[in-house]
């Protein structure tokens, strides 16, 4: 979803238009300064997703150029979640190589941007009939609004405005955002959504000019491309480590998640990975649980496109490394669908299911529901047919079931796992295999316990 064919070009940006044509005041733009211009590029959600769960410095999964750049033209939202991610995770000594194998699994998430298909240039080259009707009477009381209600502006010409010129252009769209006229509102969002885009350093900026709280009572708006703009504005600025907080203290999340609940299928994609950023904060993982945000991400799992699917299955990833998370899950119903994904082929979800049906079998609950749901059987088929990485997935999760649960042995022999898991044990990867071998000694336990005490 991401293309990066712009991620060679030269990053100084060097913009010189002519602003000699006389225009009314209220038609002013910002012009961008004729002086070279270098600034640190943020990162899309190409490179978050292929590092989110990566925790292996050492692996060169991306560029980590300060200079990368990024033209967004697929789906959702561009993230630079990429180094961020890497501080979240404190999984225990005992079992990091298999937290490392499950962060791998999600490395492909790598089709998200802030403009869905190019959708905020499109919008950008059609003019609204909204404005026009609205535009006199909007041009006399307030006289800075043209610049906002001129929705022909250039990605370009957006994107490379000058750290000079940026401040007064951030606080015309933050007056814009507190217009009586949506149109002048939507506007202001879409060009806050472009100027946070790829810019770090613009984030920041934004950041501080007090766009979070004006932004997000649009994301009750009943405009759905006002909402769309605003929430994908709100994702591309919580990017910034100084604005997660703003954004939690602002009540961010209570909106993000009215978004999942009502928004169009590109605006819940763009609230779930809002949220997957708020939670890479340690701390804000229980109060995002806390306000409901698990139940919402479980219906997108279940009724979302395969993007929502995936970013649903992200987030609650990384909501559920909190146990009380998992109850929360749990208790969402979020088992059943998970095991269905396991044998789900050629959509890419099966693998991101079973590590999160991973996670869930780490407590008692979860368990039970996986075992109810049949998941016993699902990872006996991935195991059979699903792909190397998958198989070990599937064996590292019948590994947490059954290591403590003769009953759970039981079921897995039922099941017929005993040939798939000796020949994993023979043809497997290096891991697979030893995984396979381990279980395969739970599984002789109780046979020896019983031939023992037999007469």
């Amino acid at each position: 979803m991401v293309s990066v064919d712009d991620s060679q070009s030269n990053p100084n940006i060097n913009a010189r238009i002519n602003y000699n044509q006389a225009r009314p005041y209220y038609y002013y733009t910002p012009p961008p300064s004729s002086a070279t211009v270098t600034r640190s590029m943020g990162r899309s959600m190409r490179t978050i997703r292929s590092t989110i769960f990566d925790t292996d410095h050492s692996l060169p999964l991306f560029d980590k150029s300060p200079n990368l750049s990024e033209n967004l033209t697929d789906s959702v939202i561009d993230l630079r979640l990429g180094e961020l991610a890497t501080k979240s995770s404190t999984d225990s000594k005992t079992h990091s190589d298999d937290t490392l194998d499950i962060s791998r699994a999600f490395t492909d998430f790598s089709a998200c941007s802030s403009d869905i298909s190019g959708e905020l240039q499109r919008l950008a080259t059609l003019p609204d009939p909204t404005l026009s009707q609205a535009s006199a009477a909007d041009h006399n009381q307030e006289p800075c609004s043209g610049f906002l209600q001129r929705e022909t502006f250039s990605t370009e010409i957006i994107e490379s405005i000058s750290p000079e010129d940026l401040q007064p252009t951030v606080k015309l769209c933050v007056y814009g955002l507190q217009s009586s006229s949506i149109a002048v509102k939507r506007s202001a969002a879409a060009k806050l959504r472009l100027l946070a885009k790829n810019r770090a350093d613009n984030r920041a900026l934004i950041g501080e000019s007090g766009a979070v709280p004006a932004l997000i009572p649009l994301l009750n708006c009943s405009d759905p491309t006002t909402q769309e703009h605003a929430v994908t504005a709100l994702l591309n600025l919580s990017l910034h480590d100084g604005n997660k907080s703003v954004l939690i203290r602002a009540g961010a999340v209570k909106s993000l998640i009215y978004v999942l609940k009502t928004g169009t299928e590109a605006s819940k994609q763009n609230a779930a990975c809002a949220l997957l950023s708020l939670a890479l904060v340690d701390e804000y993982k229980l109060s995002i649980g806390a306000c409901g945000a698990i139940p919402p991400l479980v219906a997108l799992l279940i009724n979302g496109s395969v993007r929502g699917k995936k970013d649903a299955l992200t987030t609650l990833y990384k909501l559920c490394s909190v146990s009380l998370n998992k109850e929360r899950a749990v208790s969402a119903g979020v088992v059943r669908p998970l095991v269905g994904l396991v044998v789900e082929q050629g959509s890419g979800l099966s693998e991101k299911a079973m590590v999160v049906l991973s996670s869930l079998a780490a407590i008692e609950i979860g368990q039970e529901a996986i075992i109810e749901e049949g998941g016993i059987a699902a990872l006996v088929e991935a195991i059979e047919d699903g792909s190397s990485k998958g198989k070990e997935f599937a064996v590292l999760t019948l590994l947490q079931l059954c290591a403590e649960s003769v009953r759970n042995r039981g079921f897995l022999v039922r099941e017929g796992g005993i040939p798939p898991l000796v020949a994993l044990s023979q043809n497997g990867t290096a891991k697979a295999k030893h995984k396979a071998e381990r279980l395969l000694g739970y599984l002789r336990e109780p046979r020896q316990e019983a031939s023992s005490s037999s007469p």
